[in-house]
């Protein structure tokens, strides 16, 4: 692992299991030897509301918060959410996305539209190459667990960290759940790193 500080941002809507995800990631780090640092908010995520979670790691890390401009890597597990934290990536930085629509209150009572072309909008601003989009619902299904989308999605964040080894994931992730779904969530993040 090298020196400089890594920062994920991690960006959704409450119930789809972001916390979870980022506490594996600080696992799996910890594990590796790094010095890890999180930060999640939460407020109104029991009622649909956003949800975040940033986690930085390297060897020595001094704050939990990334600043604007300084993330490495967002994951949104909802399309529109992506748009909301575009001023934290780097230049450079990688955008994952679920591709997910969760309406939020404003659309539900009709006093707005959900955006069009949010895959489009991302790519134009941060070019192809950059931006992965995920069918997370469609491959936690497949896996047979249609609640493994975060553990899809945490297959995917592996691909792009060569550091940590997939058995070392896959460790982490078997020993932080609840036995009887454990087989379904491997199956789930095998998918989304393939994906």
């Amino acid at each position: 692992m090298n020196n400089r500080v890594k920062s994920l941002l991690l960006a959704g809507v409450g119930g789809q299991g972001i916390l979870l995800a980022s506490d594996i990631i600080c696992k799996v780090m910890m594990e590796k030897g790094c010095d890890v640092k999180k930060s999640e908010v939460h407020g109104m995520a029991q009622r649909g509301g956003c949800v975040t979670s940033h986690v930085r790691y390297g060897s020595k890390v001094f704050s939990p918060l990334a600043r604007k401009g300084d993330v490495d890597m967002i994951v949104s597990f909802e399309k529109l959410e992506a748009l909301r934290y575009l001023d934290y990536l780097k230049p450079g930085g990688l955008v994952i996305v679920n591709d997910e629509e969760i309406y939020p209150p404003s659309v539900n009572l009709g006093e707005a539209d959900y955006p069009e072309g949010i895959f489009e909008t991302l790519r134009a601003r941060f070019g192809e190459q950059n931006v992965k989009v995920v069918a997370g619902p469609e491959l936690a299904a497949k896996a047979g667990n249609r609640r493994a989308v975060n553990t899809v999605m945490l297959g995917t964040i592996s691909r792009f960290i060569p550091e940590i080894a997939e058995a070392d994931w896959k460790k982490v992730l078997a020993s932080s759940l609840p036995e009887k779904i454990v087989e379904a969530n491997l199956k789930a993040f095998d998918l989304g790193r393939a994906a």
